[in-house]
């Protein structure tokens, strides 16, 4: 009778502990739902804001919502700042729950093979040639919708003008005219304030609103680079139309060096317009390709740009751009904290082929996903300069090292891989030295979505095989820990231009992470080596590399988990300080200096709300990050004390089993991709699945694979598979 008392007992523990589970999942499901449902709200009020502020109803509504809100405090700024800026960090605030709520289902993202395979609007390619290169379903329709969004201001703006221009062309006179065109540049620079509204938010790396919706940086700079031509287009038609009028009235250089008290400050903005067109034009892909250095230099007259710009147009026009400057501010100060820490390189690799293998210290704790990416500014090469770099490391390989692979094809990587063979060099002769970088990030995806797909193919060009071995070796221990629904069919197609480069792919010891994973898991590799016709002579024999212990292993000196992608937390608590901060910092100014001193001078204004923004990031952030900072070396040292026992992870840079990998590994020389072949190799091979396609490499690659990939899922048979698009390409 006990024993049959007892199975009872386990069977209902059982039970409770799934009607628990369930329940548990139905509440997480429920509050994530609630969460986006009033983030999508939230956004859809700020647009139509942006939509309706210049049409009739519009005007009508912002003078009654000035007149209800400016006896307060903050006056008209705060009517402008609570109209604006409120529902973008409304949405930041909602999202810091609604990541911690995703987090703890992750697992449940990766139940895909068990659905029907379906399109993704994300990964669908509809443009994949051109300026803008390879542009997704989702990404068109956003194009689409800013068009609109941007032509129907300009019409709601200008057209009620054109109207009465042309219905009294005859009796106006040139005084009239003149001032229709100056009501037009205004209306274009309004407009560019509307797009200025958005141009900062893709470049904040670690920004939670990046995280909300899942696009990593590299992606995001697109939009930023799309965003920027169409912002200063704008306010370059702004500053002709004024300088049209200028010219025409002859008071051109008076009206240039203008610095009103009352109004628009003409020579602060100016000044803004020039640091703008001096980054636009260095932005565009011949200077950029050119000469990578003037562009990086001269996009830091971002400060320059945002600080004139407060001046020109005063705070209260300017709280209309102010959220994305904010949230930009937010990052870049997290961005600063972080790189204050020196990194130790642990060791490095000089391979053949002219690439360089570094591994970085780091932190248990900090986190981050296969595909993600590092910057880099190693300060015995350059004090100034920041490189972005795949990580070539998967999370599982070492708790308390990164590895990046690093190609030698400019300045900057040439003096870093001559600067490791000098050192190597020094090691040998006096038995020590020393590299050490600065970092930032890890930033990446937020969800690991190479792990959504149970079929795989891994397109590479040259050194973009880096972020696959990450996924591989990823992949590898996944499998040996026996985790369910991860990827099973694994095609690997890299093109290389010399043979050289082939032991890149050494650099994964498949035999050790996963003994006998060919039992478990299907995977094939072919390479093509386009720039040799066959074999070399000494093939077999292999070359020699350059590998360097470069200091000791110490995680004192690891990369520091001061980053927007880090913990949850931490990084709401950041956001939501920071934001308090701002609004009493402008309580305090409000009633400390200008209401008693009678500050009215637009400019003056200006740079105080935006003082203030920055004061409160510096301060009220800045106690979060210090607290952030005390509570890492916490970790930190209670990780040491648990390993101090015996601590035997090492760093040494590894060398497959060559025989495993030519298993399944083809080798093709003279000749390239066919991309239409593997895919209907693949297609038939498969049925109707999804097929996962990740892409590293030049944008011609990115671009044929594209193009084959839209053509088999427009052709497709039902039977066949839906093959979705993904690129892991960082183009700045």
């Amino acid at each position: 009778m006990a024993v049959e008392d007892l199975h009872s007992a386990l069977i209902s523990n059982g039970e409770d502990h799934v009607k628990h589970s369930e329940q548990k999942s139905f509440l997480v499901s429920l509050a994530k739902w609630v969460l986006k449902s009033a983030m999508w709200l939230i956004f859809v009020v700020w647009i139509a804001l942006f939509s309706v502020v210049a049409t009739g109803f519009g005007v009508t509504y912002y003078s009654d919502w000035v007149g209800a809100t400016d006896g307060t405090l903050f006056g008209e700024t705060g009517s402008l700042m609570l109209l604006f800026c409120p529902p973008l960090m409304a949405i930041a605030f909602l999202a810091v729950p609604y990541i911690i709520f995703r987090g703890q289902d992750e697992e449940q993202l990766q139940q895909k093979e068990t659905k029907k395979a379906k399109y993704s609007l994300w990964t669908f390619p509809v443009l994949v040639e051109g300026p803008l290169g390879v542009v997704s379903a989702a990404e068109m329709i956003g194009i689409v919708l800013f068009i609109v969004f941007v032509l129907s201001a300009i019409y709601f703006d200008t057209s009620a003008d054109f109207v009465i221009l042309g219905a009294n062309r005859e009796s106006l006179t040139e005084e009239e005219e003149k001032c229709y065109l100056e009501i037009l540049g205004l209306r274009f620079g309004l407009i560019g304030l509307f797009c200025l509204s958005f141009l900062f938010l893709p470049v904040s790396r670690g920004s939670v609103l990046l995280r909300l919706i899942n696009i990593p940086f590299e992606h995001a700079t697109r939009y930023h680079v799309w965003l920027g031509h169409l912002t200063m287009l704008l306010f370059t038609i702004h500053g002709l139309l004024f300088i049209v009028v200028w010219t025409v009235e002859g008071v051109l250089l008076d009206e240039l060096l203008e610095w009103a008290t009352i109004g628009f400050a003409n020579l602060p903005g100016v000044i803004g317009l020039i640091a703008g067109l001096l980054m636009w034009i260095t932005a565009l892909p011949p200077v950029r390709r050119l000469n990578f250095e003037v562009f990086l230099y001269t996009h830091q007259f971002y400060v320059i740009f945002i600080v004139f710009l407060a001046l020109h147009v005063g705070a209260n026009v300017f709280a209309i751009a102010a959220g994305s400057i904010f949230i930009f501010i937010l990052d870049r100060f997290l961005r600063f904290c972080q790189s204050r820490r020196v990194v130790d390189i642990i060791s490095a690799k000089c391979h053949p082929c002219g690439t360089v293998e570094l591994v970085l210290a780091k932190p248990e704790n900090l986190r981050y996903n296969a595909l993600s990416f590092v910057f880099l500014q190693v300060r015995e090469v350059s004090w100034l300069q920041w490189h972005p770099f795949s990580v070539s490391s998967s999370p599982l390989d070492g708790k308390y090292h990164i590895s990046v692979l690093i190609k030698a094809v400019g300045n900057w990587t040439e003096k870093l891989r001559e600067y490791i063979m000098k050192s190597s060099e020094d090691v040998q002769c006096s038995g020590h030295n020393k590299i050490t970088a600065s970092v930032e990030g890890p930033y990446g995806h937020e969800i690991p979505y190479h792990m959504m797909y149970e079929n795989l193919i891994l397109v590479a060009g040259g050194i973009g095989i880096s972020p696959f071995l990450a996924v591989l070796s990823d992949i590898l221990h996944f499998v040996r820990q026996g985790k369910r629904c991860l990827p099973r069919n694994i095609l690997v197609v890299w093109a290389v231009k010399r043979s050289d480069e082939l032991p890149l792919l050494s650099a994964i010891v498949m035999e050790s992470t996963c003994p006998s994973f060919s039992n478990k898991l299907n995977l094939e590799t072919h390479i093509y080596i386009t720039r040799e016709y066959e074999p070399p002579l000494e093939e077999g024999k292999v070359q020699s590399s350059i590998n360097s212990s470069l200091c000791p292993m110490s995680r004192r000196c690891g990369m520091s988990v001061l980053v927007g992608t880090g913990h949850n937390t931490w990084s709401g608590l950041y956001v939501m300080s920071s934001t308090a901060g701002f609004v009493i910092l402008m309580y305090l100014v409000d009633i400390f200096y200008v209401n008693p001193f009678d500050i009215e001078a637009w400019w003056h204004l200006g740079i105080l709300f935006l003082a203030c923004m920055v004061a409160s990031v510096f301060i009220f952030g800045g106690f979060v990050v210090g607290l952030w900072h005390l509570w890492d070396r916490r970790i930190s040292a209670k990780e040491q004390c648990e390993d101090n026992a015996g601590r035997t992870e090492t760093v040494a840079h590894k060398d497959s089993d060559e025989e495993s990998l030519a298993n399944f590994t083809s080798i093709h020389y003279g000749a390239r991709p066919d991309f239409n072949d593997i895919f209907g190799t693949v297609s038939k091979n498969l049925g109707h699945v999804d097929v996962g396609v990740i892409v590293c490499g030049p944008s011609t690659l990115q671009s044929s694979v594209a193009k084959e990939i839209r053509s088999h899922n427009v052709t497709r048979q039902c039977s066949d598979p839906i093959f979705h698009f993904n690129s892991h390409t960082f183009n700045v």
